[in-house]
């Protein structure tokens, strides 16, 4: 009897030994499909994240892309008409100026439209455009308008949103030296300072408490400044002296 208690302790022993063994090893195998399924889906989150991340960045580059179309659509033709009307005003005084003036406009029809291929241009190209529109302008105020270059060469290679220095420019010339019985001057600046490119067109002219020229050409440039290069860039006018208007653009030279 003592032998058959014992062969039937040792039976139960054994049978004791394999259930432990497969539940150790079921165990197991539950820990690595656990791990497995983790890991699966884990994977599977973080693609199907950086997919909708990539899809929200793409559709944001779209918008930017549209609004920045936008507003060089608006840019271009109040640029053109202002650009008519001074030639329309050399006709009858200056027939061999005023066919000057139309070869110079078409040079500047030229650059514009080459201009909205592309978010920047050199800031040299830029000017040739700007002196250009002065040329133009210069013949409609005559001894009225005075301008005045402060470039610093290192910049000229600089790029510049396309069309920017003739708005501010333009609203120089419109709200500031036209509203001038005497006119005034026109005076661009353009230097490197701290890492920026800082870009200025002053005017005689006043405030008188609020943005000379707000509108769509002021406000066409803070959104551009602001689509292309976030809040690195900056847009101001103030009144610099008291017959002084000052419009400033400052650039990060380290994200061209």
């Amino acid at each position: 009897q003592d032998e058959i208690a014992l062969l039937e302790r040792a039976d139960v022993s054994y049978w004791v030994s394999k259930l432990l063994l497969v539940l150790s090893s079921a165990f197991s195998y539950f820990i690595l499909f656990f791990i497995w399924s983790l890991i699966y889906f884990v994977y599977h989150y973080v693609a199907k994240s950086r997919k909708q991340q990539m899809d929200t960045l793409q559709l944001e580059s779209l918008v930017k892309e549209l609004e920045l179309k936008t507003i060089k659509a608006h840019i271009n033709p109040h640029f053109i008409f202002n650009s008519l009307n001074s030639i329309r005003a050399l006709v009858d005084e200056n027939p061999e100026r005023a066919r000057k003036a139309i070869t110079e406009l078409s040079n500047i029809l030229r650059s514009s439209m080459q201009a909205d291929k592309s978010e920047a241009v050199a800031f040299e190209k830029e000017l040739y455009i700007v002196k250009d529109y002065l040329a133009l302008e210069n013949m409609r105020f005559e001894d009225r308008l005075r301008i005045e270059y402060k470039i610093d060469s290192n910049t000229l290679v600089l790029p510049v949103p396309p069309m920017m220095l003739q708005t501010l420019v333009e609203n120089a010339i419109k709200h500031g030296i036209n509203k001038q019985i005497l006119g005034g001057v026109v005076r661009i600046i353009s230097t490197i300072r701290d890492n920026f490119h800082e870009l200025s067109v002053q005017n005689t002219g006043y405030l008188n408490g609020h943005v000379s020229g707000e509108g769509f050409g002021l406000s066409s440039t803070t959104n551009r400044l602001s689509l292309l290069y976030g809040n690195k860039a900056k847009f101001e006018i103030k009144q610099v002296a008291p017959s002084l208007v000052e419009a400033k653009v400052v650039i990060p030279v380290a994200d061209y």
